[in-house]
């Protein structure tokens, strides 16, 4: 059981294991609820000041993250209370580690499976061996461009507002580099799972306007050194999808997945990995699930000297809903289990 500091509020880092769905802003404001009325970061004069109250005022201590997950991504999220929020940049560019599951033979514009379908393509002709042969490609330092579906702006405007309004691109998105420092395939799932095609599909409407957005640039060569911008043509496989783009119930055939374990530097885009990979292989792919299991030195399973273990998710939420028993110290078993992995940047310097 950890010891009660000699002196409070604190100031300090932790990670929590955040789930696939809610986004990792929305995570950040369910902790606010819990840690600006706890005396582990909060003054007790100011917790004194409306007892009773739940209090979610920001200027109680500052919170924040090193490094957004997508809300289909699960995993480590590093969280900064009090001065440990100055500490956060160190998260942004550190090596990070993935797991991820690539479905073949159907490409979707935000890249996994939370977006809309684009095309689909054959997928039946990549084996096992393939995969691994063409990894080769992705590893080391390349060059990668964002998918044209991300927030990322041009001008002002979001890449995929341009996409989406059909507006076309002022210029080629700017490639940046980062390093792939390892990529393995970890397990061939054949048509064993439960994955398939999301069922909401571009429009013909929605094609148009996207081959318009790229309409001003040259269609780069689909390999580990570009994001390549998604055909809008449906190519379909036979028998796959039906006129309209829906997922046809005569398939009974299931799409080839397989597993990636990979750890890359800061600034990476795993989707566009997966995307730029199917496309090597003379197919389309979208993520399905992914995974961060470690962010610099926070970890969901400790392997090298120094790893930091993240709290759960869990116990956080069960928090939320009761708050518990508090134990001979006071505590209750959330702050118990923060204050465990806490690192603690201050110690009585909490307040901002």
């Amino acid at each position: 059981m950890p010891r009660t500091p000699a002196s409070l509020p604190l100031s300090g880092l932790f990670g929590v294991i955040k789930p696939s769905g809610p986004t990792s802003m929305h995570v950040v404001d369910q902790l606010k609820r819990l840690i600006c009325n706890s005396r582990l970061f909060v003054d007790e004069e100011k917790l004194k000041k409306a007892p009773g109250k739940k209090r979610t005022r920001r200027d109680n201590v500052k919170i924040g993250q090193g490094g957004t997950l997508d809300p289909l991504a699960e995993g480590v999220l590093v969280v900064g209370v009090g001065k440990g929020t100055k500490k956060l940049n160190n998260f942004l560019d550190c090596a990070k580690e993935y797991r991820t599951t690539c479905l073949l033979g159907c490409e979707t514009d935000t890249y996994d499976s939370e977006g809309a379908r684009v095309r689909t393509a054959p997928w039946r002709h990549v084996t096992r061996e393939n995969v691994e042969d063409t990894l080769a490609q992705f590893r080391g330092e390349i060059q990668q461009a964002p998918p044209i579906f991300s927030a990322l702006k041009m001008d002002g405007m979001p890449l995929y507002d341009y996409a989406r309004k059909g507006i076309p691109l002022p210029r080629p998105i700017e490639k940046r580099q980062v390093t792939v420092h390892s990529l393995e395939l970890v397990e061939w799932k054949g048509g064993d799972h439960p994955y398939r095609w999301p069922e909401k599909a571009f429009s013909a409407e929605q094609k148009r306007a996207l081959a318009q957005s790229l309409a001003s640039m040259d269609p780069p060569p689909a390999t580990a050194t570009t994001a390549a911008a998604p055909p809008v043509a449906d190519d379909s496989d036979s028998g796959v999808a039906d006129r309209e783009g829906t997922v046809s119930d005569k398939v009974e055939e299931v799409p080839t997945a397989f597993v990636l374990r990979m750890r890359v530097s800061g600034g990476t885009y795993v989707r566009s990995i997966v995307h730029d990979l199917a496309h090597a292989l003379g197919s389309a792919g979208h993520v399905v699930s992914l995974t961060r299991s470690r962010q610099k030195d926070y970890v969901l399973e400790p392997t090298e000297e120094g790893d930091r273990r993240c709290v759960p998710w869990e116990v956080f939420e069960a928090a939320l809903e009761d708050a518990g028993e508090k134990d001979t110290d006071g505590w209750t078993e959330w702050e118990r289990e923060v204050l465990d992995k806490l690192a603690i940047v201050d110690g009585g310097g909490g307040k901002p």
